[in-house]
């Protein structure tokens, strides 16, 4: 029989989340192993909603606020299998944004507990956790995750040449580090580049701010069509300072563009398929790899970065497949039978 699955949500923002969550319930894939679908819940909600199903997924907030919904979660399913996916926290997220690092821990390992699984986005975050002790060893899973990378397989290959156009794609905040890519850019001073910047979020004035009306810098705002931003430039830039995983990285190499990237958390993965890794993360740093562009070949690993991507949907409903085989709720792969 194939189970109901119930995905749980608090954050329906335009972001990686969302678009993750909707590909999972719209996959054929996916379909056949489970019927998928998405609850919205309010943030620090005291109860979990009236809900029917054979595996309940939380891809909820870990904060002390959501502490007794995610308790009275577990009461609710005693004995149905219980999923967490962890989208937000990475080894560099704890070391730059968590002030009582004891109360954190505290935190994690209470909430992961109630889990049957915790599902890591990524080797670098599953290590972090694991290292940590925040999840115990048996119900730890790594599932790397994947959205309709379709239109973005479609992008036009980029024209010949030097690189002339950086797309910067994200939310305006501080994870993203878009602050140290335009100090970069414009201390680099490369002839016949530009910066466009495709986002928004709190840290949209003083980003202005900093580009001081350089005309090289160009910010288009939110847009839903992040292949067509792709489209529209050479190569995609992540100075992300902290990052679980980063999907632009997954549609960047899909679309055939060159990534260069910060080796923050998951990017440190995205560099060993194919992209360009930024060691130093900082604006020195960018700006030397920033000079050397006109003469760097950014090509070279855009042929194994886009075979990568091309085997990430199928990885991706493999691996949740795997994981919920593991609780019993979904038929094991052909592989894990015949072993």
């Amino acid at each position: 029989m194939i189970p109901s699955v119930v995905h749980l949500v608090d954050d329906v923002s335009p972001g990686g989340v969302t678009r993750l969550i909707e590909h999972i319930a719209r996959s054929p894939a996916f379909a056949r192993f489970g019927v998928h679908r998405v609850e919205t819940v309010k943030r620090g909600r005291l109860t979990p909603p009236q809900i029917a199903a054979d595996v309940v997924v939380s891809h909820l907030s870990i904060c002390w606020s959501n502490l007794p919904l995610l308790t009275a979660l577990r009461a609710a399913f005693p004995t149905a299998p219980l999923i967490h996916v962890e989208h937000s926290y990475s080894e560099r997220f704890h070391a730059l944004k968590v002030d009582a690092p004891e109360r954190f821990a505290a935190l994690l390992r209470t909430a992961y507990s109630l889990f049957d699984r915790v599902a890591a986005v990524s080797e670098e975050q599953a290590g972090w956790l694991a290292r940590r002790r925040f999840v115990a060893p048996d119900a730890l899973a790594v599932v790397p995750p994947c959205v309709d990378l379709e239109p973005f397989f479609a992008v036009a290959p980029r024209r010949p040449g030097g690189v002339t156009k950086l797309a910067a794609i994200g939310r305006l905040d501080r994870q993203k580090g878009f602050d140290i890519v335009v100090d970069a850019f414009r201390l680099a001073e490369v002839p016949g580049l530009e910066l466009h910047l495709f986002g928004d979020g709190p840290e949209r004035e003083s980003l202005f701010r900093r580009a001081g009306g350089d005309r090289r810098i160009v910010f288009h705002g939110f847009t839903a069509d992040v292949a067509g931003a792709m489209a529209r430039c050479d190569a995609v830039v992540m100075p992300s300072r902290w990052e679980p995983y980063g999907l632009v990285a997954l549609e960047a190499f899909a679309a055939g563009r060159p990534l260069i990237a910060s080796t923050a958390d998951a990017l440190a993965g995205h560099v060993r398929a194919g992209a360009i890794g930024v060691g130093d993360g900082s604006h020195f740093g960018w700006a030397e790899v920033l000079s050397r562009l006109p003469t760097t070949d950014l090509d070279a690993g855009v042929r194994r970065a886009r075979l990568h991507a091309a085997a990430a949907e199928g990885r991706f409903a493999r691996n949740w497949q795997a994981l919920l085989a593991s609780l019993g709720a979904a038929p094991a792969l052909v592989e894990d039978r015949a072993a």
